[in-house]
């Protein structure tokens, strides 16, 4: 039987018109954003792919939730509603809310982290390793080394390599660490997910020196649907029991619910201990609100138990996925550099290849990201040496090994016509490659630099330069 196309599981109510703009128009908005697309105003953008953070559409189901915002200041309805949607989805026994996820962080890195503390984890993310380091903390990086690869076609590549985990371990003992960090899926590496086989071998190698997990929940659900794709013994479990049972060999999990939970603001920390609760709920009063609304208005806790709730469904996450497979099939048919395979929440393009005439200490994925804006107002981000930051104890630029542009995609907001814009613009670009000029910093923050840094060309003024 011939395959058969598929299309969204939803259709559309309401649309936002975009503003178009021209190619002078653009070269003068990112020059004067310093060449950082975060900096850019999102009037000036034309097909948003900087993030899937907090810029989903949200569904009929949840606008209707909203009104039934309970805005108490202590004890509201909604907090109960969605520590019982947790409890339920995810299986922990304690739920306290925070703004966003980076707030559950800091909640879990002050309570939990010593100055010396080693946490190990399956690849770094920019703003739990901050917190981490913040605490006095140094993280590890214990993924397997196909995570490093990005022609690597390891169907896990989230997978934590046990071998160095207990290398770890016996080095600086069970004592200095204070818990595991485990992404699911692997932001910094292309969205690529772990295993649910490997996830049971860290809880049981973990719990053998009394060793603590905590998930990083942003985007299980996408982690779960490549569980039932890629492990032949999940193949008709469905995402729910999925879930849960990743969410069973950990102890707890931070929770950025701007991504799975389909939300704009929100996020929890979601843990099973007690004595962490009692102080979470402490300490959350001091950082973010009572620990019954902890930052969030109820109406915005609704629409998050809801978001949830929807993000479990095949349907929907089978249409999540298969766009950002649309856009990556059509890259990868024209032969375009990006990392394999194709991750669960955008396209990685993998700059270093892209741009080989660039060297890393010019920055060939922020100077990518930039030039994609110009030739057709498409902002994408960095997820290279910029957003790795400087060494804390050195002072040098870190150099991870994968230096990438993230086209990442929000949830239920484009069409297809946006991805055949998008690739056809990737495609133009790698054409001309190399007429893209590397750059240099004009203002570097001291934290999270990839946010409000700033550039300049290291040759000429333009990011992409006249033919010669």
């Amino acid at each position: 039987m011939t395959k058969r196309s598929w299309a969204e599981p939803f259709k559309i109510k309401m649309v936002e018109p975009l503003h178009m703009t021209t190619r002078a128009d653009r070269e003068k908005t990112i020059a004067e954003a310093g060449y950082n697309t975060f900096l850019l105003k999102s009037r000036d953008v034309y097909i948003d792919l900087l993030t899937d953070s907090g810029t989903s559409a949200m569904s009929d189901r949840q606008w209707a939730g909203m009104f039934l915002g309970d805005e108490a200041y202590a004890g509201s309805e909604n907090f109960y509603r969605l520590e019982e949607t947790v409890r339920e989805v995810y299986g922990y026994k304690h739920l306290i809310p925070t703004h966003q996820g980076r707030g559950a962080e800091h909640l879990l890195s002050k309570l939990c982290i010593k100055p010396g503390d080693t946490i190990p984890g399956n690849m770094y993310f920019t703003t739990t390793r901050a917190h981490q380091e913040l605490a006095g903390g140094r993280f590890v990086d214990v993924i397997i080394d196909e995570a490093h690869d990005p022609q690597s076609e390891h169907p896990f590549k989230g997978n934590v390599d046990l071998g160095k985990l207990s290398t770890l371990i016996e080095s600086v003992g069970a004592k200095s660490i204070p818990y595991f960090t485990m992404h699911a899926t692997v932001n910094m590496a292309g969205g690529q997910p772990i295993s649910m086989a490997n996830a049971r071998q860290v809880a049981g190698l973990c719990r053998k020196h009394g060793i603590k997990i905590f998930l990083d929940a942003t985007r299980a659900v996408e982690n779960c649907y490549f569980i039932r794709q890629r492990e032949p013994a999940y193949a008709d479990k469905s995402l729910a029991d999925i879930l849960r049972e990743l969410c069973s060999y950990t102890d707890g999990c931070t929770m950025s619910g701007k991504k799975d939970c389909l939300v704009n603001i929100g996020g929890f920390l979601a843990v099973n201990d007690d004595d962490l609760a009692d102080g979470a709920r402490n300490m959350v009063v001091l950082y973010e609100g009572l620990h019954t609304y902890g930052g969030l208005a109820g109406r915005d806790m609704e629409a998050m138990a809801i978001g949830i709730r929807e993000s479990i469904e095949l349907d929907h996450m089978h249409a999540r996925i298969g766009q950002v497979e649309y856009l990556g099939h059509l890259l990868q048919k024209a032969e375009i550099p990006a990392v394999r395979p194709i991750g669960g929440h955008g396209v990685f393009l993998d700059a270093a290849r892209f741009l080989p005439h660039i060297p890393r200490e010019e920055f060939p994925a922020q100077a990518l990201a930039a030039a994609l804006y110009v030739d057709s107002g498409v902002r994408a981000m960095e997820r290279g040496a910029v957003s790795a930051g400087r060494d804390t104890q050195t002072g040098k630029n870190r150099f991870p090994k994968l230096e990438l542009v993230r086209l990442t995609i929000p949830r239920r907001v484009y069409t297809q016509a946006h991805m055949d814009v998008t690739a056809e613009s990737v495609c133009e670009l790698y054409a001309n490659r190399h007429r893209i000029a590397g750059l240099r910093f004009t203002h570097e923050p001291r934290h999270l630099r990839f946010f409000q840094a700033r550039f300049e060309p290291v040759q000429g003024d333009r990011i992409i330069r006249d033919e010669r």
